[in-house]
This record gives structure tokens, C-alpha cells and sequence, in this order.
């Protein structure tokens, strides 16, 4: 069991064993923020504020291996126990937080969130009726809502990052679509496969398409340990897959064109590592092109 999934449990026991849905994604957002210098769980904005895909993942794995017992609306423990499983000093931590929160739930929970983390509220379907009363918060998070429209064509790597980290990327950069130019899309990092890539995207209103004719196959990657391998890999890339898919190349700049902010991604943190960087550079070649492109 993952430490961070111990820590799920353990917050859940430290507030008596069950938790709504609503009050477990925003007891669990504070404990991080406030208690924990590395958090075991990152939060993206979304319809009712703070939410952890990550954790719903491991609500599902937990609920298998019977430390959950299988509710739709709650989160409840199988048996108790779990404060013993974890650090002292998270146990003590986890006491004293639920001991200040015990009393905090609700709709008053969420309004506490949303006063002290606006950025979470930026997708939130509830904010304005829990914040009726403060049009200056409302305003702020209005404020918070990335909404630069101007043409940008990004690349985005999603290695050493969890899965909301690199939402939160996407979120904040106000990315309409984006492609994926893995040649297999597939990643044992929860996330990262097509499908719950393109399912979750969908929930954020972010577009997904593949191009996987602008990937590199598998084989090729497993001996590269320099970045002098890596550019003698990419060198061949550009003279072989990039040459024989111009076509492609001209349909991602038109594709760039009618959504405005579009980013193209695949595994590695550094554009220098990853052939996303050639793609870029070969849209950049494009003798129409006159616009920016960043590296997030």
C-alpha cells in the first residue's frame, strides 16, 4: 500500500470512520495544504472546488483490497486501526487537524476552502450561491479564471509529476486541446493512458486528439542514456517520421489555428529529451507561422 493511501485512511479514522464524498476531497485538500510540506495528494479545480482524481483512484483499489466498504456517497472504513499504520508525527497531525475541522462540514467546509483557496473555485458550479453574500471573493475568483485567448502553441512533458500537476498546467495556461503524439499512449503513472487521459480532459472541457503517425516506437528509446543519444535519435526522427508526415505537421497547425491554444505531449519533464521539441520546431518552420511557443 502507497504511504499516501495510509494517509487517506488514516484522515478518514481520525474523523470516525466515514466521510461524504464532498467533506473527504475537502478535509483531505487542507490536511495537504496546511500539515503537510509534501502532500500526499495535489487538487484541481473542479465543479465543487478542490478534487483529487488520484484519490478516487485509490478509493477504487482500496474498496478492492476491502479497507473501503463500497458506498457511492461516502467513503467508509472497513475497520479501524490505520493512525497505527502511519508516522507518529502524521497521526498527531491528523488528530489535531480533525479536532479543529470536526465541527466545519458541508456547505460551510466548501465556503471555508473557497474564502482561503480561490483558485479552487475557479470551475465551481456552487460558488456563487455559497458566496451570494461576498461579491468581492466572487470577483476574485472570476479574476483567477484563466482566460488569455490569444494564440500560443505549448509542449508538455508529464514525467516526475502527478496527474494534477500537470491538469493544473494545462488549467492554468487555458489549453483547449490537447494532442498527444505518443506513438502508444499508454503509462503504467495513473493518468497517463489514452483513456482516462481523454475522459478526464472531456470533464475539464479540454479537447484530446492523438497523432500517433508523429511517434517514436518503443524500441528505439531503450538505449538512450545521453543527451547526445537522445539527439542522434531525434536527428534520424526528423529526416525519417517527420519528413514522411509533413501532412501531419500541417494538420496539427490547422488544428492549432482553429483552437488557439493547443499542446502536444508525451512523457519526458525536458522538451531537449523528448521529440515533442522536433515537432514544435518543424511547426515552427512553417513559413505561415508567426507565433509563440512555450514549454510547460
Amino acid at each position: 500500500m502507497f504511504y499516501r493511501q495510509k494517509i487517506l485512511l488514516s484522515l478518514i479514522e481520525a474523523f470516525g470512520g466515514r466521510l461524504s464524498n464532498k467533506d473527504l476531497q475537502k478535509y483531505l485538500f487542507l490536511f495537504a495544504e496546511i500539515c503537510q510540506k509534501e502532500k500526499s495528494y495535489e487538487f484541481i479545480p473542479y465543479k465543487y472546488g478542490c478534487f483529487s482524481f488520484q484519490s478516487y483512484a485509490d478509493r477504487r483499489n482500496l474498496t478492492i483490497s476491502k479497507h473501503l466498504i463500497d458506498t457511492e456517497k461516502s467513503w467508509q472504513l472497513n475497520r479501524l486501526g490505520h493512525l497505527n499504520s502511519i508516522d507518529k508525527s502524521d497521526a498527531e497531525k491528523l488528530k489535531q487537524f480533525a479536532e479543529k475541522y470536526k465541527n466545519l462540514s458541508g456547505d460551510d467546509l466548501v465556503k471555508e476552502v473557497y474564502l482561503k483557496y480561490p483558485y479552487y473555485a475557479i470551475n465551481s458550479e456552487i460558488a456563487p450561491y455559497l458566496l451570494k453574500d461576498n461579491p468581492e471573493k466572487l470577483e476574485e475568483i472570476r479574476r483567477l479564471k484563466p482566460a488569455n485567448d490569444e494564440y500560443c502553441f505549448f509542449t508538455i512533458g508529464y514525467e516526475g509529476k502527478s496527474f494534477e500537476d500537470y491538469l493544473n498546467r494545462l488549467i492554468k495556461n487555458n489549453v483547449q486541446l490537447l494532442c498527444d503524439v505518443r506513438k502508444n499512449p499508454l503509462s503504467r503513472k495513473y493518468g497517463f493512458s489514452k483513456k482516462t487521459l481523454s475522459e478526464t480532459l472531456a470533464k475539464l472541457n479540454i479537447r484530446y486528439i492523438h497523432m500517433p503517425e508523429l511517434g517514436i516506437v518503443s524500441d528505439k528509446r531503450r538505449e538512450l542514456k545521453t543527451q547526445a543519444d537522445y539527439n542522434k535519435l531525434f536527428s534520424e526522427y526528423e529526416k525519417t517520421t517527420l519528413k514522411e508526415n509533413d501532412v501531419a505537421i500541417k494538420n496539427l497547425f490547422d488544428i492549432f489555428m482553429q483552437n488557439k491554444r493547443v499542446a502536444i505531449t508525451c512523457f519526458e519533464a525536458e522538451e531537449c529529451m523528448c521529440h515533442r521539441g522536433r515537432v514544435a520546431k518543424a511547426i515552427e518552420k512553417l513559413p505561415e507561422w508567426e507565433y509563440e511557443i512555450k514549454h510547460i
